[in-house]
């Protein structure tokens, strides 16, 4: 394997630009050598804001290839007596090969003359500098800009570019700018482009990491991140303060720096009558600034971070002060008006502010969310909490017409909750509406409180109802209401808490407000289906993703999505017992049964028609199976309920064995084709059984 260096140099780019493009670029570079033949030993992508840096370990060359190379058909290639004809005799001369050496090849248009030949790979630098401009051109980004002359469309516009392979720089140009094996650390400590020397004992990366860390460039955010959370230790050491907890301003600032230094500053205590999440967020917007707190409580110092050796004279820090302290007078003055109008009283604005264009305002949509909000407590038996949680609902939306919410966005919902606590509401109801937004990501936190996460789980249903019913789709590319973040939070705050509930019934009670409203331009039943089979997708991902089979998720999605807790509990039990001999029996005996029904109108058991002493004992076994896990299903008790249904492997085994199904005579026929479709209702109440792959079993 050869060492392989490439770094885009570039202006500043925004610390999401750079995770986008360092993502493109690790997977469009793997899969396209992975295309070309070319073993990939290990590939890794790194950077920060001026400069996109992917390095790895590939083959020297491209993989030796079979190429079959196809000539006339057989019928003109040889004559009746089989002896070669001029056809065969040319198609070998121009292939350079002997005519002897040509064999018949079948294809779909029938029998030609071929052959095959072993075409030799091509070094892998030739294939890098062939794909590599195409690949760098056709990253994309939140925002594209072009510059001067240049056609190219990036990010930012690009500097330099450095490209090695092995010892030797690869040749090729992108918009006519040529890659070369030089580069440049610092932008303002060390510009002057430099080449890579490597000593005797390192590897061409570890003399690239060395030689810009001599010139003030940490390459690796985690290593920044590292050096950032030491840094503010140090500075705060024997204070018992802390940083206020903000891992998303962290990464940002981790990739918009190369050489992080620590600053700390102060603003004048008078601000700390502010919400510690409004002095935080009155930081972090614009100035990048962390929050220090000391037993729950905001101090008045902040944290900075800059891009320098260091701050001598303190002017970077005294900046930061002066702005910051006009932020803060502007964020009193929005906590102080604010509180001037009761929340209540900003309901009606509502009115007027759009929801979706066709979905209507946030009026209707508050109004949506308190009908779905009692229902979700009526289902739950939380008649008591039930007022406190309309009240949350109604009130929810209504901070987006707030001074604060307009100039920091982020806050929307909590500042709802703070505005509510201040007006003296009911912790459940002021909590409620603080964290309903929540998860604000994939992984992030949950709702703490009940309420909470009723009110969030019916507001992110609404939004995905709604849209989805106007036939809007989410594609790979596509999620512009970020639907698929919102039913991400959906699932595991139904599963967090183990909430028991008619999941379609939601889904359809919600979509018909939509459809009576005539807000929907899918039909009432299209419009549930969309969204079901929506949320199948997720939950296929979520399970997949948590590592279990993905036929046991098959199996157990069959079953349909009413009660999303019992499905991950029917999950669980399917995982627990799928290496047990009896589990693995019955698997192959249910497949059976299902080959068997294929087809086959429903019928009602008559045991009056049973003679064989097999199938009676089969038909007892299951009324006692059905008896005793019955109870066990309806509790959710499904690995209890399994291992009650693995009982029937013996006599469903005997059955098999002893008694001929598809007998002549039709009544005998019929009898024991209902008693297998009762066997197969009992195991659907589980799983799709059919579904799950065993080991060495011959495809159906």
């Amino acid at each position: 394997m050869k060492e392989f260096l490439l770094e885009i140099n570039t202006e500043e780019m925004p610390s999401s630009h750079v995770k986008a493009g360092l993502a493109q670029l690790k997977e469009k570079i793997g899969a396209g050598l992975a295309a070309r033949r070319v073993a990939v030993g290990e590939i890794e992508a790194m950077g920060s804001s001026r400069r996109l840096v992917v390095r790895g370990k590939f083959a020297p060359r491209q993989e030796d290839m079979e190429e079959t190379v196809i000539g006339p058909p057989k019928a003109a290639a040889f004559g009746p007596d089989g002896a070669p004809a001029a056809a065969a005799r040319g198609f070998a001369r121009s292939q350079g090969i002997d005519v002897g050496a040509l064999r018949v090849v079948e294809t779909p248009r029938g029998q030609y003359v071929g052959v095959t030949k072993t075409v030799a790979g091509v070094p892998t630098d030739e294939i890098l500098a062939g794909m590599l401009p195409g690949i760098i051109t056709s990253l994309s980004f939140p925002k594209m800009m072009k510059w001067g002359e240049s056609s190219l469309k990036f990010s930012r516009p690009i500097k330099n570019i450095l490209c090695v392979f092995g010892r030797r720089p690869l040749a090729f140009s992108v918009d006519g700018l040529e890659a070369a094996d030089r580069t440049s650390g610092h932008r303002l400590h060390a510009s002057r482009k430099f080449r890579i020397r490597r000593t005797a004992k390192e590897t061409l990366f570890e003399a690239y990491v060395r030689q810009l860390g001599e010139r003030f460039v940490i390459l690796r955010a985690e290593e920044r991140k590292r050096i950032i959370l030491e840094q503010a230790g140090e500075r705060l050491a024997g204070s018992g303060a802390f940083l206020y907890p903000d891992d998303e301003l962290l990464d940002k600032l981790s990739h918009d720096v190369e050489w992080p230094h620590v600053i700390q500053g102060g603003f004048p205590a008078e601000y700390l009558d502010l919400p510690i999440e409004v002095l935080s967020m009155a930081m972090r917007e614009g100035q990048k600034l962390f929050s220090v707190v000391k037993d729950g409580r905001q101090l008045p110092l902040f944290i900075g971070i800059t891009d320098t050796p260091g701050d001598p004279k303190s002017l970077i820090c005294r900046g930061n002060e002066r702005v910051l302290r006009a932020r803060l007078e502007d964020a009193r003055f929005f906590w102080q008006h604010d509180r001037k109008t009761p929340l209540a009283g900003r309901r009606a604005g509502l009115a007027d502010v759009v929801f979706q264009q066709r979905l209507g305002s946030y009026a209707d949509k508050t109004e949506r969310l308190e009908a779905l909000v009692g229902r979700l407590c009526e289902e739950l038996g939380q008649d008591a909490l039930k007022p406190d949680a309309v009240a949350a609902a109604g009130l929810s939306k209504v901070d987006l017409i707030t001074d604060m919410v307009r100039e920091f966005p982020a806050l929307q919902g909590k500042m709802g909750g703070l505005y509510a606590r201040a007006e003296g509401y009911p912790e459940t109801v002021w909590r409620a509406i603080y964290e309903h937004y929540l998860p604000l990501s994939f992984e992030g936190p949950l709702p703490e409180t009940l309420a909470g996460a009723l009110l969030s789980l019916a507001d992110k249903l609404d939004s995905i109802v709604g849209v989805m019913g106007l036939g809007i789709q989410v594609t790979g590319s596509s999620d512009p209401f970020g639907l698929r973040r919102n039913a991400h939070g959906i699932v595991r705050i139904i599963l967090d808490r183990g909430l028991t509930l008619s999941f379609r019934g939601l889904i359809a009670e919600t979509a018909s407000r939509f459809s009576a409203d005539k807000k929907q331009d899918l039909p009432l039943e299209a419009a549930i289906e969309t969204c079901l089979g929506f949320f199948e997708q997720r939950l296929r991902h979520i399970f997949e993703s948590q590592g279990y089979r993905y036929d046991l998720v098959n199996a157990a999605l069959a079953g349909g999505l009413d009660n999303l807790h019992f499905l991950r509990l029917k999950l669980e039990a399917l995982d627990a017992l799928k290496k047990s001999d009896d589990f693995t029996a019955l698997i192959l005996m249910a497949k059976r049964v299902n080959n068997i029904l294929r087809g086959v109108p429903p019928r009602t058991v008559d045991p009056r028609l049973f003679i064989e002493p097999e199938e009676k004992q089969l038909f007892a076994s299951l009324t006692r199976t059905v008896e005793t896990s019955g109870p066990m299903l309806a509790a959710g008790d499904f690995l209890g309920a399994q291992s009650e249904i693995l009982s029937l492997r013996s006599p469903l085994g005997l059955f098999f064995d002893k008694v001929l199904v598809m007998a002549e005579e039709p009544g005998l026929r019929q009898n024991r084709l209902a008693l297998l479709q009762a066997i197969r209702a009992l195991l659907s109440r589980l799983a799709d059984y059919s579904l799950i792959v065993v080991e060495g079993e011959r495809p159906a």
